[in-house]
């Protein structure tokens, strides 16, 4: 109800003579912005939104008219009004264009309704405005050119997304959220090499903006990768505000038959490789040993079939897209969560700040990030012993948990009849080498090796998933000055139809995977669609992913332990196909045998792990994670990738680390941890004894 109605009645009301003030012009603007802040406190906005108009109205003449227009556009904003949002944020700009703060929200707005081009014409005519920069407007430029660029990218213009990115990198080189978009697109053009500094902006700085995930793609160091891990999660946590959420003591579960509430979080309840890897194993679990709990942070899909059924799998389905972190959190702790499972790590979308407020006593890292969340809020990872084995533990900060296989399967998938090569644009006779992971897994190495592979064997191509178009005609490009005819390089054609693009995978003849970053859920694909996948065992988590689940379809045989071994692999089977028919004649032959069909023991396994972590969290055992000299193997970690090592065995690899650290230690002591810093009194035969318990792998 407005004011003018709701006090009518009352014509001694303190709130209608401010009224009659503010149509005098004599209430202050200060006094305006107490008296609509009391309001939007109390969830009254209407009642804040007509002030803001009354005071707007009465005063046309104020040099302050833009700050109360744009006060009053946030305010319809919040109350759902967006078209009255963007006439308010409009008049704001009008009255003052140059008020960084109005372009800004205007784009917001106008990008909610739908219309990204009209706002991206907005930031731009602010950074066209403030060409002539000063301190004062610096925020709002560099906050333009960061939304320019994001919406950009999110439209798949790819180009024009990096060149706005570009401009707010070097406007404060420091700033990451420019970086991590910025190195994010050019991953996906193939753009080598990915850091490209400039005078303006060192290559320490644009490594210091990759976000983990990008520097997953970029290299494979797993310390490093921790370390990167542990600095994102501090400046995305900070220190909230954990008054609301007090500790809550252990509920005594375990033996008494009542069931264990687990909830799972992601954005990725859909057509994704997460809702494809977990769809059969959610209706799989055991109703009467665990109630299931799914909130979803991501967009209603009504006709989304993964979506679908997830939601009829679950005991209940939760909505959190429209909460904030705190409210999300605050529903799954009135939820009496017993173990919360992130499965989206820091992946796009994911809503890591609810974790923060630890909602349930338990949280676990699992299936949606490659690696350590390095958080103070994760307790758990659970992987396999393929990608973490014990001797990897130390890149960890959560206690490790282990599956026969990381990655489910769904078996009641149905795939439809494969069309022909011809159909499909693929030449009949040649040896066709395949690969469907995205574009930003594809380096340079790893590029010049699949070009080494096309020049030994002639009648081969290269099949390869559709991207970016100025990509593709990059890698053409760059396939030609390698000697190799651009036309062997075949993009497939988009498909709607997900279990359509994995049957098409049967005409290929072998699957190349990609390093640092391997295939994942694309593996899964692959192989149940009879395709052999041929891949490098690396040291960190997203390289042993594909290790974990070529030895889980029992083959073994297909994981390479060098880069060199790899090619070799693949020219061999090209040359000696009734080898490569023997391999798929095995894993055809273990189609329904293998540890990776075999979801019931999957899930049955997941459940025993969750009634462990009850257990110990009811005895009072419930890991803390460690942090010791994060900080410092980072700086080392930062110093060491800027000599582009791609591989080396394990030993060489900590040799490395342990090298650098001494030359720090020297200088000013180091606290010794668990890591790769030990105590050497506590080792028994010196600093380097920690090498002789690790199996080595390439790096």
């Amino acid at each position: 109800m407005l004011i003018n109605n709701a006090f009518a009645s009352d014509p001694a009301s303190p709130l209608i003579g401010l009224l009659d003030r503010a149509r005098t012009g004599t209430l202050p603007l200060v006094d305006l912005f107490k008296i609509t802040e009391s309001f939007n406190a109390t969830g009254q906005r209407a009642q804040a939104a007509e002030f803001f108009k009354t005071w707007i109205a009465y005063n046309d003449t104020s040099p302050l008219l833009h700050i109360a227009y744009f006060n009053y556009g946030v305010t319809l904003g919040q109350m759902g009004d967006t078209a009255g949002a963007v006439q308010a944020l409009r008049a704001c700009i009008k009255a003052n264009p140059r008020f960084g703060a109005g372009y800004i929200n205007l784009g917001r707005a106008l990008e909610d309704s739908g219309l990204p081009g009209q706002a991206i014409q907005q930031w731009r005519d602010f950074v066209e405005e403030t060409s002539d920069i000063t301190p004062e407007r610096i925020g709002h430029r560099l906050m333009s050119l960061q939304h320019i660029g994001r919406v950009l990218e999110g439209a798949g213009r790819l180009e024009e997304a990096e060149a706005a990115l570009w401009q707010a990198i070097e406007l404060q080189p420091d700033r990451t959220e420019a970086g991590q978009h910025w190195t994010a697109a050019r991953q996906r053009q193939c753009k080598w090499p990915v850091l490209a500094p400039s005078e303006h902006v060192t290559y320490r700085q644009l490594l210091d903006s990759m976000s983990p995930l990008t520097l997953a793609f970029h290299a494979d160091d797993p310390m490093f990768q921790l370390a990167k891990a542990y600095r994102f999660s501090k400046a995305q946590a900070g220190r909230p505000d954990l008054s609301a959420f007090p500790r809550k003591q252990p509920k005594k579960k375990v033996g008494t038959g009542e069931r264990l509430r687990v909830g799972y979080v992601s954005s990725d309840f859909r057509e994704h490789a997460v809702g494809f890897a977990l769809s059969e194993a959610f209706e799989l679990h055991d109703k009467t040993s665990v109630e299931i709990f799914a909130y979803y942070s991501g967009a209603i899909r009504p006709n989304d079939e993964t979506q679908g059924r997830i939601r009829a799998a679950v005991d209940c389905w939760r909505d959190i897209t429209a909460l904030s972190d705190v409210d999300a959190a605050k529903l799954i702790s009135a939820d009496e969560i017993d173990i919360l499972i992130d499965l989206n790590g820091y992946t796009k979308n994911a809503r890591t700040k609810i974790f923060v407020y630890r909602p349930a006593p338990v949280i676990v890292n699992f299936c949606g990030f490659p690696g350590s969340m390095a958080s103070a809020a994760h307790q758990y990872i659970i992987a396999d012993g393929h990608i973490i084995p014990p001797e990897q533990e130390i890149y960890f900060t959560e206690k490790v948990l282990r599956l026969s296989c990381y990655l489910a399967i769904d078996r009641t998938r149905q795939l439809t009849t494969p069309p022909s090569r011809a159909e499909s644009g693929l030449p009949e006779d040649a040896f066709v080498y395949a690969c469907f992971n995205g574009m930003q897994k594809i380096n340079a190495n790893c590029f010049g090796r699949w070009m080494q592979i096309l020049s030994a064997t002639p009648g081969s191509v290269l099949w390869l998933r559709s991207g970016d178009a100025v990509a593709q005609d990059r890698l053409c490009k760059l396939a030609a000055q390698s000697g190799v005819d651009a036309n062997r390089l075949i993009f497939a054609t988009p498909v709607a139809d997900h279990s359509g693009h994995i049957a098409r995978m049967a005409l290929a003849d072998l699957f190349l995977d990609t390093s640092p970053y391997g295939a994942h859920a694309t593996a899964t694909d692959a192989l149940s669609a009879g395709l052999p996948v041929l891949t490098i065992s690396g040291a960190g988590f997203a390289p042993r992913v594909c290790t974990s689940i070529v030895a889980a379809a029992g083959i073994p045989e297909l994981i390479c332990t060098t880069p060199d071994e790899y090619v070799q692999r693949a020219i061999a089977f090209e040359r000696d196909r009734e080898s490569l028919a023997a391999v798929r004649t095995s894993l055809e032959n273990q189609r329904t045998t293998s540890v990776l069909q075999d979801t019931p023991a999957f899930v049955r396994r997941l459940e025993e792990l969750f009634w462990q972590m009850q257990g110990e969290r009811e005895r009072g055992e419930t890991p803390l994670p460690d942090f010791t000299n994060l900080d410092v193997y980072y700086e080392v970690g930062a110093e060491l990738l800027q000599q582009h090592v791609e591989f080396e065995d394990e030993e060489t690899y900590r040799k490395r680390y342990i090298d650098a650290l001494a030359k720090l230690h020297d200088y000013s002591p180091l606290p010794y941890d668990k890591r790769l810093w030990r105590d050497p009194a506590q080792e028994g035969s010196g600093r380097y004894a920690v090498f002789r318990s690790c199996s080595c792998s390439p790096r």
